[in-house]
């Protein structure tokens, strides 16, 4: 039967409060340092599990996984690195030759033709090296402002906090920083989280979300932050 607009409403609005709990009441300063504390026990050395030796296959690695999981990316990755890891050696191999080996991620065909791209802008603009500067990063071929945090912090020790589905996720449901869109929620934890927890903060989030504060099955039974978290739908232990 079809879903009236009343109903597709109404299981919409369901599904933001149960996933992201959007009107969570944002922590104190107390609790969200007690947070971060307690991540940073849990987790004292996070990092991306995107595998890769130099800025430039972190660059490859990140814009493959868009709307794509880490695993299938670092499959893709370690056949196409060996073969080739410099912006040369994939330019050389060209859209084609690359598409041979990321066919299996989703949305390969724009993902190759936008590092073929990217490729020939960093040889021609930058010396093959990728810059360490947000506005030249955000005007390569499929880097957004989140490709661009990410390889801010992850390849040069910037301390930004990239927000991915999950971060956004875990900032709406535990109060940390909600917000009706990612750049509310990064512009917020970029406002509240503490200097000392900034570095780390992208990755305490997205490991967090992706294996304790799932989308779907939450494991609040096995929570660090079970009792500071305020999302009003906990799963019992």
């Amino acid at each position: 039967m079809p879903v009236t607009a009343v109903e597709a409403c109404e299981t919409r609005e369901l599904f933001d409060q149960y996933y992201f709990c959007p009107s969570a009441v944002c922590v104190n300063k107390e609790k969200r340092r007690a947070i971060f504390e307690r991540l940073r026990a849990a987790m004292p050395a996070p990092t991306t599990e995107l595998e890769y030796e130099t800025p430039f296959q972190l660059l490859v690695a990140v814009i493959l996984s868009a709307q794509a999981t880490d695993v299938s990316v670092n499959k893709a990755t370690d056949k196409l690195f060996e073969r080739a890891g410099s912006p040369q050696a994939i330019r050389d191999l060209g859209e084609q030759g690359l598409k041979a080996y990321i066919k299996s991620i989703g949305l390969f065909n724009t993902k190759a033709r936008n590092i073929i791209k990217t490729c020939e802008m960093l040889l021609e603009q930058h010396d093959g090296q990728v810059p360490a500067d947000r506005k030249a990063l955000e005007a390569l071929p499929g880097v957004g402002r989140k490709t661009a945090n990410v390889i801010l912090n992850t390849a040069f020790g910037v301390p930004t906090i990239a927000v991915d589905t999950h971060i956004y996720r875990v900032s709406n449901r535990t109060g940390l920083a909600p917000g009706k869109n990612v750049r509310q929620v990064e512009d917020k934890l970029e406002r509240v989280v503490d200097d000392e927890f900034k570095q780390d903060a992208h990755h305490w989030l997205i490991l967090h979300g992706r294996y304790t504060c799932t989308a779907r099955n939450p494991q609040c039974g096995n929570c660090v932050i079970r009792d500071l978290c305020e999302f009003r739908h906990k799963i019992p232990a």
